[in-house]
């Protein structure tokens, strides 16, 4: 693969080492995407048992009313970030969420305040909402302090603290929740937030001081333009264009398995408890597989084939994880650990998917300029994955009436990786092609 003169490395050692004036920033970057992951994991689990309780048909609604939530709050993120720097709207973020999680606390305490199924589905998509905006802030606020090549050595580093995070979480949940109950664990995931915040402050202030895009113009600067950039950038802008179809193409995997599982899960379990210890069971398993991914083949492979090397590697490995559930004869049925087929493929396709395809397509957008970062990459990461969310639901609904069952399910999904493995190679060669200085010279 053809890189970018300016990112070329001078040998393959000094690809992976954290250099020694970075040192801070990364530690600071890494306890950050820990706090995030840590927190919304803490309380997933409460929002998996709902899904699997009502079943997977209905989650084209719990998607629907996420996407609209996440479209609205897209232009107000972009209208927010064309005024004031990111040293405000970053932490202005993360307070939002938290003062969110504080308000959510009575209605947990006190069950007769809201309906239980109210509660439940405003808190479905409330939480969908939050791991969409908090993940995608983290990327879009690494990418604007890390140049293109140090997001290549980097990022498979500090995506290992979000995937401590997501182990941590799902262990403090089942540890506490029988002895303080659901309520309380909403404050312990709004402290991680506070401690999140902590760091955001502390990288802004490294990053005006050591970091190496100091120079760069308008790095502190509001960005200027209109509040629907963002969403007219997805449409407008062939890069954007292309990494929105990237990203639907991989939803599509994601969504498929997760409905997939959420029926066996409502099938197979008959209350919240066994539903919520599997879905805890699942996320450690798939959390696991993404650091073992992230400390050995993307911190080695990122750096030297770059980031279509690894979005292919990521892709392959899923189609032949999917065609297990094609293949198998039952594959609701015990196959590996007590688990069946769609949950070991829910498993590996995730555990590939944030353990190589996330730092993979994150690295892309550093090459890009701000109000890409800003904008673009929000309304992806955010609206357009929960549109995607809602029309695959929705799509699936279709295809059970006309008879497609799990295996077919499992072959269209397999058909989407083999996609996203050729639009991700043809991305990243364009980018990395692309000289730094034209990019970001380059108007959305």
């Amino acid at each position: 693969m053809t890189q970018g003169h300016d990112d070329r490395e001078p040998s393959a050692v000094p690809a992976r080492r954290i250099r020694g004036g970075e040192w801070p920033a990364v530690a600071l970057s890494f306890a950050y995407f820990f706090c995030v992951l840590a927190a919304y994991y803490v309380i997933r689990p409460v929002r998996e048992q709902l899904s699997a309780a009502v079943g997977s048909t209905q989650l084209p609604w719990f998607y629907g009313a996420t996407f609209l939530a996440t479209l609205a709050l897209t232009p107000i993120f972009a209208g927010l970030i064309a005024r004031y720097s990111r040293r405000v709207v970053v932490p202005l973020v993360y307070l939002f969420f938290i003062a969110c999680l504080f308000a959510f606390v009575p209605l947990f305490a006190q069950p007769d305040l809201l309906s239980p199924r109210a509660l439940g589905t405003v808190f479905f998509v409330w939480v969908s909402v939050f791991n969409l905006f908090v993940v995608s802030v983290f990327w879009i606020f690494m990418s604007d302090i890390w140049t293109s090549e140090q997001a290549k050595r980097l990022f498979p580093i500090i995506a290992v603290a979000g995937t401590c995070g997501a182990l941590a979480g799902p262990t403090i949940t089942a540890t506490l929740v029988n002895i303080i109950g659901v309520a309380p664990l909403l404050l312990v995931s709004a402290s991680l937030l506070g401690v999140a915040v902590v760091c955001i402050v502390l990288l802004g202030r490294w990053a005006r001081t050591h970091g190496e895009r100091r120079f760069e113009t308008g790095q502190e600067a509001p960005i200027g333009g209109s509040m629907w950039d963002g969403l007219r950038q997805v449409f407008s802008d062939p890069f954007m264009r292309g990494m929105a179809i990237l990203l639907l193409l991989a939803d599509g995997i994601g969504t498929v398995n997760y409905a997939l599982v959420a029926d066996y899960s409502g099938a197979t379990f008959a209350d919240a408890v066994s539903r919520t210890a599997f879905a805890a069971k699942v996320d450690q398993a798939a959390n696991a597989l993404t650091v073992i991914t992230q400390l050995t083949l993307t911190r080695w492979l990122l750096p030297r084939k770059g980031p279509g090397a690894v979005i292919m590697v990521w892709a392959v490995v899923s189609m032949l994880a999917l065609s297990l559930v094609v293949l198998a004869t039952d594959p609701h049925a015990p196959m590996v650990f007590g688990l069946p087929a769609v949950a070991v493929a829910l498993i590996i396709s995730r555990g590939l998917a944030y353990g190589m395809a996330e730092p993979a397509r994150h690295s892309l957008y550093a090459r890009v300029p701000r109000n890409v970062r800003y904008k673009g990459q929000n309304a992806v990461d955010t609206a357009v994955w929960r549109f995607g969310d809602t029309a695959i639901a929705l799509s699936m609904n279709a295809l059970r009436a006309v008879g497609v069952t799990t295996a077919g399910f499992a072959g269209i999904s397999a058909m989407a990786a083999f996609a996203a493995a050729t639009i991700g190679w043809r991305l990243s060669r364009r980018v990395e092609e692309t000289p730094p200085a034209a990019t970001q010279a380059a108007t959305p």
